[in-house]
């Protein structure tokens, strides 16, 4: 077991195999530490997130070095028969990859239960361990798909597994199934969770009628008619987000929520909601949108111009981190801004709509939640009792502008050892440059030399923390975000301080960024210490 640091309260446990990883997973499941929030089970690791205030992290290494390594070759639990279309675009490849034909290819796929091993990639997305050994020799493609269609039916790097919706992909394609991974009008809306068996059934040929699974419809507005905020215009991305909806990961679901949670309190806390409440998050301007009633409002975050246009046309600035009075037909415009990037518009009583898995948020990784919002939506406000006197005006917090040099503190780990010394020296010390290809996922920066590893082996997927920097074979960082995928395959080098989280979430295009490395790299537990 070596047990390295993952982030300000999360840990990384690497073990041998993945019959380990599950035994200790198993263990962990049937008597939890306490203080431990989530675990987010990878090929050979475990990622654990705590409470350190229920748990430090020295007494949690303590519990995991004292725990039993049991090896678990596969679980015991309910069997789902999953029926397939074996006609996939890489069948007969792996067929001649395997020197045994198409049928027998699939006779090996459908011969044996799979086993649900861990979750990650996207909703409902789970890795199939067991199986045929033949098969679990298939590597992943050498040039990845830039779309695999929804319930294509996958084997590579020893799993197999079935994609949930369209997404890119380097799995070989076997097949089909047109049962649905992901459902949210099921009770448990991921069909595979860790711990069942599985098996494929061979389906026969595809009937001429099929269609494309679809996508999960919309979320509906909650009823009502009372006060509301009507959007005019979205502009580049508006979206509802309140704190996420943590405790998702055996599902596959990552927490999401605002990407400047500061930001998002404050506004709450302005128009006198609980501080959770789900806000509209702007990126950069142009967002419109009319009350409909007498409705209070409160703009933070980004700084930027905000104009309030009456009912009868006049026009005039009005200040933002401070709670806004609207009447009937009165039109708030928020304007580009000048500095930060998330502008968060909270209204008095909250949003009225149907959360989806207990949150408001939309997770643009995952597609899941309330829908972006557009021209002519309608936000009904909640009419509650719970709320408090609205705030007095605060002062706004300072946000870089564009080309601004920015320093964030970062903690090294926990795959700071696969990169050479000097790229670890770079990293510390080279501007990177925040590029447009950044959104909610991760922030893409750029800098003049990128990084090079140490150990060029590949990485067994792995989870990842909010804020971590993984490194991919370009060498060039992405500083994972709100929306980041719970599971990766490249290495991180370190991750964001949580204090910091913010302002990475405030960056616009163009910034330049220095790492401060704040806490360095070393195993907190190594194989020459074990028993």
């Amino acid at each position: 077991m070596r047990i390295l640091p993952a982030a300000e309260h999360a840990l990384l446990v690497e073990l041998d195999d993945l019959p380990q990883t599950l035994g200790l997973l198993a263990s962990l499941q049937a008597a939890p530490i306490e203080g431990v929030r989530e675990i987010v089970p990878g090929a050979r690791t475990l990622l654990i997130d705590f409470d350190p205030f229920r748990v430090s992290r020295d007494e949690l290494v303590a519990q995991l070095i004292a725990r039993p390594l049991d090896q678990r070759e596969a679980a015991n639990g309910a069997l789902v028969e999953i029926p397939v279309h074996y006609d996939g675009e890489d069948l007969a490849e792996v067929a001649r990859l395997l020197g045994i034909t198409a049928e027998e290819v699939v006779q090996r796929h459908t011969g044996s239960d799979w086993f649900v091993a861990f979750t990650g990639f996207a909703p409902g997305f789970a890795y199939l361990s067991g199986g045929d050994e033949l098969l679990r020799q298939l590597p992943r493609r050498a040039s990845p798909r830039t779309r695999i269609p929804p319930g294509a039916v996958a084997v590579a790097g020893g799993f197999s597994g079935v994609y949930p919706k369209a997404s890119p992909g380097g799995w070989q394609l076997l097949g089909q199934t047109f049962t649905p991974m992901w459902d949210l009008q099921r009770e448990q809306p991921a069909l595979l969770q860790p711990g069942q068996r599985v098996r494929f059934v061979d389906a026969g040929p595809r009937p001429s009628n099929a269609q494309e699974l679809g996508r999960q419809g919309p979320v509906p507005e909650m009823p009502g008619d009372g006060p509301a905020l009507e959007i005019n215009k979205p502009g580049l991305q508006a979206l509802l987000q309140d704190l996420g909806r943590p405790g998702q990961a055996g599902q596959g679901v990552a927490a999401s929520g605002a990407m400047d949670r500061g930001s998002l309190r404050a506004a709450n806390r302005l128009v006198g909601n609980p501080a959770g409440s789900a806000c509209i998050e702007i990126v950069q301007g142009g967002f419109e949108f009319t009350s409909r009633g007498d409705t209070v409002v409160a703009v933070t975050g980004a700084d930027g111009p905000l104009d309030l246009i009456a009912s009868d046309g006049r026009r005039w600035p009005v200040p933002r981190h401070a709670p806004l009075a609207l009447g009937e037909g009165d039109r708030l415009l928020v304007g580009e801004p000048r500095a930060g990037l998330r502008s968060y518009v909270a209204a008095r009583g909250g949003f009225a709509r149907q959360p989806v898995l207990g949150s408001l948020s939309f997770d643009t990784l995952a597609e899941v939640g309330p829908a972006p919002l557009r021209a002519g939506d309608r936000l009904t406000l909640n009419s509650r009792q719970d709320l408090t006197p609205v705030g007095s005006p605060e002062a706004p917090r300072s946000w870089p502008t564009a080309n601004e040099l920015v320093t964030l503190d970062v903690q090294l780990g926990p795959r700071s050892d696969w990169f050479t010394p000097e790229a670890l020296a770079l990293f510390g010390s080279q501007a990177w440059t925040v590029t447009p290809q950044s959104n909610r996922i991760g922030v893409r920066v750029q800098g003049e030399q990128p990084l090079t590893r140490a150990i060029t082996a590949e990485l067994p997927s792995e989870g990842t923390a909010l804020g971590a920097i993984q490194v991919p074979a370009s060498g060039q960082p992405v500083l994972f975000l709100a929306d980041h995928p719970l599971t990766g395959g490249y290495p991180v080098i370190a991750c964001i301080a949580p204090w910091h989280l913010d302002l990475a979430g405030q960056l616009p295009i163009g910034a330049q960024v220095r790492f401060h490395v704040v806490a360095g790299f070393a195993p907190l537990h190594a194989p020459s210490e074990s028993r």
